[in-house]
């Protein structure tokens, strides 16, 4: 779908509003050493292709995509109406056309848009539709959570859902039953999710770190490790001075002991 080529993804626009865009101030970086987490693997996300499943109001923004069923996602046409899509296989995200851009209202209120560049409203008869070109009240969705589940609630008090009967996407039931239980899930990186920068070969103290070197590169079939003798203080300073990974090279080629030297 070619009109999915070129996603609009910009600033949210509220009806009554101008596009002007306004400057943003960018956060400072935190430093990198308070950074080195191990990340823990989300297998939920793994088998949704890295799409990892929301569980707050504040982490429905940008690109994200809305699952009813197991790895089945809300799916835009190009009339402006919204069907299930088909099953995903395992490892599989969403297709683009499943693919929407989600903009905080507030602190409980977000607005999609669809890749046609429009936003989802429900109208009157409890249809969803995307036609809408700026946001207004029935443009915005509440998602309530409750017990590890969650529903999108319309500004009518009808939560979004799918027809059985025609996988249409609507909104027609003030009570949350198993039809109106969806998943916003999202391909942001998380900020509680960071990932270990140091090298495995790296961790533990300097006489630590030669074996592991050692181990890495050694070219011998017998697999005995044959570990340089002299002071390790030679790589205390050599670490100071931003160069033990050159001090580990010659202390490994004093003792023949890599497969790359000479």
């Amino acid at each position: 779908m070619s009109e999915y080529d070129n996603v609009r993804t910009g600033k949210l626009v509220l009806k009554g509003e101008s596009k002007k865009s306004k400057k943003r101030k960018h956060k400072d970086k935190k430093d990198k050493d308070e950074k080195r987490r191990k990340t823990v693997v989300d297998e939920d996300a793994v088998r949704n292709g890295g799409w990892w499943k929301t569980s707050t109001a504040s982490e429905i923004t940008g690109c994200v995509a809305i699952s009813f069923g197991e790895r089945m996602y809300v799916k835009a046409l190009d009339n402006g109406l919204f069907t299930l899509g088909a099953p995903h296989t395992i490892g599989e995200g969403p297709s683009p056309e499943e693919i929407f851009t989600a903009f905080p209202i507030n602190e409980t209120k977000v607005a999609f848009k669809s890749g046609y560049g429009k936003y989802l409203k429900i109208e009157k008869d409890g249809v969803v539709t995307g036609r809408s070109d700026a946001v207004g009240s029935m443009e915005q969705w509440e998602p309530v959570f409750e017990n590890g589940k969650m529903a999108l609630q319309s500004e009518t008090g009808h939560f979004m859902a799918i027809d059985p009967e025609d996988d249409a996407c609507v909104a027609l039931r003030k009570k949350v039953g198993e039809a109106e239980i969806c998943t916003v899930r999202s391909c942001a990186p998380r900020e509680d999710e960071v990932h270990d920068e140091e090298p495995t070969e790296e961790k533990g103290d300097l006489s630590q770190v030669e074996i592991n070197y050692v181990k890495k590169f050694q070219k011998f079939q017998d697999k005995k490790l044959r570990i340089n003798k002299e002071d390790v203080k030679e790589l205390e300073k050599a670490k100071t001075e931003g160069n033990l990974h050159e001090t580990l090279l010659d202390r490994r080629s004093k003792m023949k002991a890599d497969r790359y030297c000479k």
